[in-house]
């Protein structure tokens, strides 16, 4: 079509007025027809090309993400594979699970004692029970199920199409064939593991609580002699290495909330060509009276027991109401788990009410989306996120590049923020493919008009790469760890490159504040 008017049509039209013109006026007539058809021609082939240059730069940019990820995929040292993998695995499971109607199973193992093994017979010989113990995984395992390796001396195994009973079964084959020893051990001396137990949809409703029943019914069988396997039981579990039984977790979770046993800490964020601060991420502590040794079992058991979305709500008053004193030139950040957003009674004005009482308005808050839970209802997470923004309050897409959920919820959801996530910001300083990420997620920032950040920064290397690639703002512990109150000094980034490039640390001191 050309101005609605089909192209044969428009042809043959000049062709009948070529034909009854004047031989000077059809010469015209025909250059102008070919101008202008050549133009369109010509207009339709950019416009082609720009669409090919888009999908060549996000082919580019997934290439690059999947090379990396799956450079990351696997433990090096058993061929397992790794955290991150296992995270992705369970995951996928939940949702084959469900919609299949069928069950699968989760162990997780802990070789024991591995401490005093490297200890008395060296870190080689710890590396050989560690490969052994993947073997002896494997050889249990059927040929549908997957091993990993989640942390030095912890594994896990899912059991696909399997339910508590038959996992418990396998379980012990495979303690057996620790404590056998020798060759069915894969050449290493008798050795003893720990297994803790639990199934989805039962005992287990979602993800959260498989990991966490089976993690909790390790712990307990570990502080109950070791060389066990242990199916989750809530009367006696409880929730990870907390002893106490899943109500009275549940009952201790809503006393943190409502009496704000919390205190708020704040770790700045730098502007990375100023070395000034811009803004605090802010976080809670458990108090001494809370019952919880951390922020991270306080947490995992606000997950397990379903009460995180009132734990939220009592830490986001806790961390405004601490604020107080922050300067004006400077935004306050604060964490809400998915859970929170997606929840029905979630109003946008609880959040705007508590920032008004405390003196922040809502242009100086960022909400960061955690990544603690899955996002189960994308459409009612995205209509909170939206109306959050049209009251001024920034938001942020938390932990981009953890698997494959950062980078779907950039592309699912609008945010003012990137922050990269302090994983792939280590593998960055080290990994040609990690580094071909980073500076595709700055490119994508960049044309979506997203600040950059990078968190968990712990080295100058991983410094100077944030620097290297122009992301606006870096926070970490190499600058400073979170504390309890604000106020924090301007850094020089010149001292820090200078120190990396082997200068005195004369100016620097160990927060790295000049």
């Amino acid at each position: 079509m050309l101005l609605g008017v089909p192209w044969i049509a428009f042809v043959g039209l000049s062709v009948v007025m070529v034909a009854q013109a004047t031989p000077a006026m059809a010469v015209a007539m025909t250059l102008g027809t070919a101008l202008v058809v050549g133009s369109a021609w010509l207009g339709r082939q950019q416009v082609l090309l720009g669409v090919e240059r888009l999908d060549q730069e996000r082919h580019g940019l997934r290439e690059a993400y999947d090379r990396a990820r799956l450079d990351s995929l696997r433990d090096g040292l058993t061929g397992l594979g790794n955290h991150r993998a296992f995270q992705e695995e369970l995951t996928e499971q939940v949702v084959v699970a469900r919609s299949d109607d069928r069950p699968f199973a989760l162990l997780y193992v802990d070789v024991d004692d591995l401490k005093k093994f490297n200890d008395a017979r060296g870190h080689a010989a710890g590396d050989a029970l560690l490969v052994a113990t993947a073997r002896i995984l494997q050889s249990n395992m059927r040929r549908w199920d997957r091993g990993f390796r989640i942390g030095g001396d912890e594994f896990a195994v899912v059991l696909i199409d399997c339910d508590i009973d038959e996992a418990v079964a396998i379980g012990r084959r495979i303690l057996s064939s620790a404590l056998a020893g020798g060759a069915v051990a894969h050449g290493v001396d008798a050795f003893s593991m720990t297994i803790g137990v639990s199934a989805f949809p039962e005992p287990a409703a979602d993800r959260q609580q498989l990991t966490h029943q089976a993690d909790a019914a390790l712990y307990w069988g570990k502080r109950h002699g070791r060389t066990e396997v242990q199916a989750f039981d809530p009367s006696r579990h409880g929730v990870a290495d907390d002893w106490r039984p899943l109500e009275e977790l549940a009952a201790a979770v809503s006393a943190v909330a409502a009496n704000r046993s919390l205190t708020p800490v704040y770790q700045p964020l730098y502007d990375v060509r100023t070395g000034r601060v811009v803004g605090y991420e802010g976080l809670v502590r458990p108090d001494e009276s809370a019952g919880f040794p951390n922020a991270s079992a306080l947490f995992v058991a606000a997950e397990a027991v379903g009460r995180t979305v009132e734990l939220d709500l009592a830490s986001l008053e806790t961390v405004i109401a601490g604020a107080g004193a922050l300067d004006e030139s400077m935004y306050l950040s604060v964490n809400l788990s998915p859970r929170s957003l997606e929840a029905a009674a979630f109003s946008v004005y609880d959040v705007l009410s508590i920032a008004r009482r405390h003196g922040i308005d809502a242009t100086r808050l960022v909400v960061e989306l955690t990544e603690r839970e899955e996002v189960e209802d994308l459409e009612r997470l995205r209509r909170a996120l939206s109306a959050l923004r049209r009251h001024g309050v920034r938001t942020a897409a938390d932990d981009v590049g953890a698997g494959n959920a950062g980078l779907r919820l950039l592309s699912e959801v609008s945010f003012d923020i990137m922050k990269i996530d302090l994983t792939l910001v280590r593998a960055g300083a080290a990994s040609e493919s990690a580094d071909a990420v980073l500076r595709a997620l700055r490119g994508l920032a960049r044309r979506q008009h997203q600040t950059i950040v990078a968190e968990g920064v712990e080295t100058l290397e991983e410094l100077a790469m944030a620097m290297d690639l122009g992301f606006d703002t870096v926070q970490g512990y190499l600058l400073q760890r979170p504390a309890t109150h604000l106020g924090a000094k301007a850094l020089d980034f010149d001292a820090f490159r200078e120190v990396r490039e082997g200068g005195t640390h004369d100016g620097v001191d160990e927060q790295g504040a000049a």
